[in-house]
């Protein structure tokens, strides 16, 4: 089982700054060190290519992960260089999370990029399509133009955002793991079940699945947890869905809730703190980890 931390987004906690925090994941032995990608969203973001080349740069040993670029944002190219850059950087440490962007943000940013929302599933599969050769610097045809970006990386591992049919495709074409939000045990289960049958139908090794959830350990106010349920209903989870997805208490508790998911499939689960006291949490998460 291996457990990482999201990084805080921008002004979440004024006590410490991502390098603070990447540092402190490395030295309580969690195993990565996590960012979303969003260029609008209802909170500040900086751009996550640029966080986690500073969480690289302060750390030797934790991994860095997209917790997901949105690809469909990008030109597929721009998105090759970044990663590319990003695992030279970090010593190949990279773990690619991609998603095709939700709708709980809108299609302001789409609109500001002159991508169609409604087109970002079928831009998606064609980046993923593209990318592994261009990150490896191998020529590649791109609106029949070739280029070869240079210089190659080793292509990181791809973990597949989203729910539905559509993540499933994605996943059994190009996912080296399938990585859904909020899950339960039982609901992780039956997802495992599944990759394994379309593994089994493309030929493909069976994808491992890395699990987000949200964490508020040791003591949290009604308040943060109130707070924490109504901004996941606006991912389209019931206000009853929302609060059996919070994995609170003690350490030695979300150890038993992230041992079950490990037993109905997931091999890696990383903790999205909703607390105020960021640092304590992913001290107390690392606690949890150690339990396990």
């Amino acid at each position: 089982m291996h457990v990482g931390v999201h990084l805080p987004s921008f002004g979440v906690d004024e006590t410490a700054g991502v390098a603070e925090h990447a540092r402190l994941a490395e030295s309580a032995g969690l195993e990565s060190v996590w960012v979303g990608d969003h260029l609008r969203a209802v909170k500040p973001f900086l751009d996550s290519t640029l966080v986690l080349a500073t969480a690289a740069a302060v750390t030797s040993r934790v991994k860095v992960g997209f917790g997901v670029m949105v690809l469909a944002l990008r030109p597929v190219a721009w998105a090759a260089k970044q990663v590319a850059s990003l695992q030279h950087l970090s010593g190949d440490r990279v773990l690619l999370g991609v998603g095709t962007g939700g709708e709980p943000h809108g299609d302001v940013a789409w609109r500001a990029v002159g991508v169609p929302f409604a087109e970002r599933g079928r831009r998606t599969d064609a980046a993923l399509e593209l990318l592994p050769g261009l990150v490896e610097g191998k020529p590649t045809v791109i609106d029949g133009v070739e280029i070869a970006l240079t210089p190659g990386a080793t292509m990181p591992p791809v973990l597949i955002a989203g729910g539905g049919p559509a993540m499933l495709r994605r996943v059994a074409r190009h996912g080296d793991e399938c990585y859904p939000a909020f899950s339960t045990p039982g609901q992780i289960a039956e997802l495992s079940a599944r990759l394994a049958e379309l593994a089994a139908e493309h030929g493909r090794p069976v994808p491992r699945i890395t699990v987000s959830v949200s964490i508020g350990l040791g003591g949290v106010t009604e308040a943060e947890l109130g707070a924490q349920v109504r901004g996941l209903t606006g991912y389209g989870l019931t206000e009853a869905e929302a609060r059996a997805s919070l994995v609170t208490g003690t350490p030695a508790q979300a150890a038993e809730h992230f041992a079950e998911l490990a037993a109905a499939g997931a091999h890696r689960i990383i903790g999205m703190p909703f607390p105020k006291n960021r640092l304590r949490q992913t001290e107390l998460l690392a606690e949890a980890t150690r339990l396990i």
